[in-house]
């Protein structure tokens, strides 16, 4: 009864961002546990190699998260074509590494596009259909830099800690129509782009090894199976929750 409380069978999940990294390791978790699983991102040879991965429980559309106007557009071709979205877990995101000092108002804006103001236009359209269905699971991937400060992401930090108050309001919102909203804040996770950058700055790596209280990094399938905990019943009474998959990092001194 237990395991079956996690199990997404009959499910059709969204997830922004889901050829590579963390989304594809979403979207493999997802599918493991039973749901059909739609990528999105800019890149469509990206996607057609995810796809491949993923097998036949997955699809893939074309979309850019920061054309707005095409929400409802996309969605309606998903509904079309696959059914009622389930789950949306909103992974597309930009990232930026600069001194605060140097940072532009206009890249400064552009972080805030695509890691906020998009993610509440697609949340906003998604979740009128699952209020209409009374059930559904919406999961935001927040970040380290959203609970603590660290240097030179300002503006990813920033967008990142705005996804907790949109979460906070939302839950108010959509609560009674059993719609969930919850926030997944993943820690140092192993990737080559991750891996080459530490292993180049050394001294980075060892502020970065020291902060983490479990041995080693963490890895995109420890964020699917917190992805796949949140969208399944077995969490069917958790909303407004951040839950930090970091080994630790956001408590350690």
């Amino acid at each position: 009864m237990a395991q079956h409380a996690f199990s997404l069978s009959g499910k059709l999940a969204l997830v922004t961002g889901g050829g590579t990294g963390i989304g594809l390791g979403i979207s493999r978790a997802l599918i493991q546990a039973g749901a059909k699983v739609v990528i999105t991102g800019r890149r469509e040879a990206i996607l057609q190699e995810a796809v491949e991965e993923l097998g036949e429980h997955s699809s893939y559309l074309v979309f850019d998260i920061t054309n707005t106007s095409a929400i409802p557009q996309v969605l309606a071709e998903i509904n079309e074509k696959y059914g009622s979205i389930d789950i949306l877990v909103n992974n597309a995101g930009i990232h930026l590494k600069k001194f605060s000092k140097d940072t532009t108002d206009e890249e400064f804006a552009g972080i805030l596009q695509t890691n906020l103001l998009s993610v509440f236009s697609l949340t906003r359209e998604c979740a009128r259909k699952m209020m209409e269905q009374k059930e559904g699971s919406i999961i935001f991937i927040g970040s380290m830099a959203g609970i603590f400060g660290i240097d030179r992401v300002a503006a990813y930090g920033t967008s990142k800690a705005a996804l907790t108050g949109l979460m906070n309001n939302l839950v108010t919102e959509y609560s009674p129509y059993n719609v969930r909203v919850n926030t997944i804040a993943p820690g140092w996770i192993e990737s080559p782009m991750f891996l080459n950058a530490i292993n180049s700055d050394p001294a980075r790596k060892e502020k970065i090894i020291n902060r983490i209280a479990m041995p080693g990094f963490g890895t995109t399938e420890d964020i699917g199976n917190a992805a796949v905990f949140l969208s399944s019943k077995a969490a069917r009474y958790v909303t407004g929750v951040v839950l930090p998959v970091d080994g630790g990092a956001v408590v350690n001194f």
